[in-house]
C-alpha cells in the first residue's frame, strides 16, 4: 500500500501481554496507573495515541514465569521456537514512542531512542539481560516492521509463575478486542498457555470478564 509521508517512519509494536487492553497501553502513552495495576507509568515524550491498531498473529508461543511488581503473579514472556502460534495486539506508534514503551517495562525513565537498524536487519537485538530487554522484528504489516520484545532466555530456562486475576483480566479485554475473539474462546487460549496451565481453568478465566 502506499504510505502517507506521516507515517513512513513508524512501527507496529505489537504486544503479547497487558498492553493488548487499549486501556493499558495508554496508561504507558499518557501516563497513570491502569485498572487492578500497582505500579504508575510516566508516560511517554510523545503521549498521542496509535495511529493504528491491528489484531496479528507470530510463531511461537506465550509463557508466564518471573513475578510482576505491577500485577502479582507471573508475567507474559514470547518464546519464538515454542509450537504454535502467538495472539498479539499492534499499534501503529513512532520509533520514539515504541522506545518509550520499553524503557517503561524495564522501569526506568522513558526519554532515550533505540537504534532499531540490527533488529530489523537480524530479527533480534539483545540490549541486555533484563526481562524485556531481547528485541524482535517478527514480520512487517502495511509496509511498516512489526517488532516487540522478551526475555532473553527461553520459556525452558526459567519456572513457570501462574499469572494474577488481574493480569489475567487485562489480557482477556485485550485479545478480545485485538483479536475479535469471543469471551470463551479468550479464555481457553490463556487458560493453555505454560504458566496457567493447570493452575487456571478456562471457566475461572472467563468469570474474571464479570
Amino acid at each position: 500500500m502506499s504510505l502517507d509521508q506521516s507515517e513512513l517512519d513508524l512501527v507496529w509494536y505489537a504486544s503479547y501481554g497487558s498492553n493488548m487492553h487499549a486501556d493499558r497501553l495508554r496508561c504507558y502513552l499518557e501516563g497513570g496507573t491502569p485498572p487492578g495495576g500497582r505500579r504508575a507509568c510516566p508516560g511517554c515524550r510523545d503521549p498521542r495515541p496509535p495511529r493504528r491498531t491491528a489484531g496479528h498473529r507470530v510463531a511461537g508461543g506465550v509463557y508466564f514465569a518471573t513475578e510482576s511488581l505491577a500485577w502479582g503473579g507471573g508475567r507474559a514472556f514470547l518464546d519464538p521456537e515454542l509450537e504454535g502460534s502467538a495472539a498479539l495486539r499492534a499499534y501503529l506508534v513512532t520509533p520514539g514512542q515504541f522506545a518509550d514503551v520499553v524503557a517503561q517495562e524495564m522501569y526506568r525513565e522513558p526519554g532515550t531512542d533505540l537504534d532499531l537498524r540490527e533488529v530489523r536487519r537480524t530479527g533480534r537485538d539483545v540490549l541486555g539481560p533484563g526481562r524485556y530487554e531481547t528485541l524482535l522484528h517478527v514480520g512487517d504489516l502495511d509496509g511498516h516492521p512489526v517488532l516487540t520484545f522478551t526475555a532473553s532466555w527461553s520459556s525452558a530456562d526459567v519456572p513457570l509463575v501462574a499469572p494474577s486475576a488481574a493480569y489475567l483480566r487485562m489480557l482477556l479485554g485485550g485479545l478480545r478486542a485485538g483479536q475479535g475473539w469471543d469471551l470463551g474462546t479468550a479464555a481457553r487460549y490463556l487458560a493453555a498457555l505454560p504458566g496457567a496451565r493447570g493452575r487456571w481453568g478456562a471457566a475461572e478465566i472467563s468469570a474474571l470478564a464479570t
